[in-house]
């Protein structure tokens, strides 16, 4: 039963439905690693026993019926703490909101409810979303699989622990700059950062709503596809015979490969060599505007964000993290005609964008120049704190200020994931590069 723990997510999935696992069982081994593991209280804010045993009861009267509702009926999963739950605390990472209990289920919860997944409960977060280092002295910052004094990523940063750490089968984020992605390539996962739109935001604390995306955490890019169907009510991605032979990659050289440490580097090299060597042609691209777009982040997330929030905060800003609530400040200078000029002009640099990449299936980039930095460093040095924070959501951010849908795919080095960006709302699409890319990557 412990191989339970490690198994992915369609795996455990077919052993339900074949009568090997008993859904009901695997909830309570799940339940017991979580409440057994030292690192409870820093990757779960709160454990739903009592949902997560109901919906396991349900899942196998289901599964003796012959009634599954999906290959992941039954399997258990985590959520992060920005995902309403009826009638359970959600409070995003923020002693702003502490108390703060839902009378109803997010959309896209209550969609994979309905499809069977069994829900563990909440896992950590940075305050409020807005930080790609997982670091949250607010509550909780829970440990990077990799190092255990190092910073997880975030702000999906429980998410991506309880997955990690055996915890959870699958986990569920948010991605507005990265907020998937780095977590999910800082502890070796699969990330998918969704189109802007694909997945429902009711019932999800926002940051920046025309950036804020759900997606899941997984072990695997078919767990990642399934889950991905589970969220939205969909079919999931046909993964079967996906090849990179004749595939056409370009090799982002904008912004994406500055100042690279020397593990990400190595890493994102030896990736491109194993696609190249898998049939896959790889073309160096340079998308100039892409600078610009980088400059126009500041007025675009931070006034959004501020806008959002600025009662709240300004009601008990002691309460906050001192860095988080500078950030969320930097919007206080930016006017209504600055923001939305900002726009204009990133829709302008998207347009450009979506011209130079056309003739290609997906582009490639590290997911994160760096690996994850020093926790206590991170606390007691501000320089660094904000240096390695910028560095973490460069490259990820790419995606969103682009309105991408994207895929972080762990390597054979760890804490170092490659990145694919694809078309707006080509997830499936991407889904399928990635499973054949997945086959020769690690």
């Amino acid at each position: 039963m412990q191989d339970w723990l490690t198994m992915t997510a369609c795996d455990l999935g077919r052993g339900i439905g074949m009568g090997q696992i008993d859904p009901e069982e695997l909830t309570e081994v799940y339940l017991a690693a979580i409440d057994a593991h030292p690192h409870r209280d820093r990757i779960y804010a709160r454990v739903t026993h009592d949902r997560a045993r109901a919906e396991a009861r349900a899942a196998k009267e289901r599964a003796a019926q012959g009634l599954r509702r999906s290959l992941l009926d039954g399997v258990p999963i985590s959520w992060k703490d920005l995902f309403d739950t009826a009638g359970i605390g959600t409070e995003a990472g923020s002693a702003l909101l502490r108390g703060r209990v839902p009378e109803n289920d997010a959309t896209v919860l209550r969609n994979a409810t309905s499809m069977g997944a069994v829900c563990l409960g909440k896992t950590h977060m940075s305050e409020l979303a807005f930080s790609g280092l997982g670091l949250n002295p607010v509550t909780a910052t829970p440990p990077c699989v990799n190092d255990e004094k190092a910073v997880p990523g975030g702000s999906s940063s429980g998410a991506a622990a309880s997955v990690a750490f055996g915890l959870a089968a699958c986990g569920i984020g948010s991605d507005t700059g990265g907020s998937v992605r780095i977590p999910a390539a800082w502890n070796d996962l699969v990330g998918l950062k969704t189109t802007s739109g694909r997945l429902s935001l009711e019932g999800v604390v926002p940051l920046c709503l025309r950036f804020d995306t759900v997606g899941p955490l997984a072990r695997s890019v078919e767990d990642a596809a399934q889950m991905l169907a589970l969220l939205g009510g969909g079919t999931p991605a046909d993964l079967r015979g996906a090849s990179l032979k004749g595939r056409r990659f370009a090799d982002l050289q904008t912004i994406a490969q500055d100042d690279l440490r020397d593990a990400p580097r190595q890493a994102y090299a030896e990736a491109l060599d194993r696609l190249r060597d898998a049939g896959a042609a790889i073309v160096p691209l340079e998308v100039p505007e892409l600078v610009e777009a980088m400059g126009l982040s500041g007025v675009l997330y931070t006034t959004e964000a501020y806008g959002l929030w600025r009662d709240v905060i300004e009601a008990n800003p002691e309460a906050m993290y001192p860095e988080i609530l500078e950030r969320f400040r930097a919007g206080k200078g930016h006017s209504g005609p600055d923001y939305v000029a900002a726009w204009s002009r990133l829709k302008a640099c998207r347009s450009v964008w979506d011209a130079a990449t056309a003739g290609f299936d997906a582009v490639l980039a590290p997911t994160a120049p760096i690996l994850p930095p020093d926790l206590d460093r991170l606390m007691n040095d501000h320089d660094y704190y904000v240096t390695e924070n910028l560095l973490a959501l460069r490259n990820t951010r790419i995606g969103n200020l682009m309105g991408l849908a994207a895929l972080s795919l762990p390597t054979s080095t760890p804490s170092c994931g490659l990145m694919m960006l694809g078309y707006p709302g080509s997830e499936e699409a991407l889904l399928r590069l990635g499973a054949a890319a997945e086959a020769v990557l690690t």
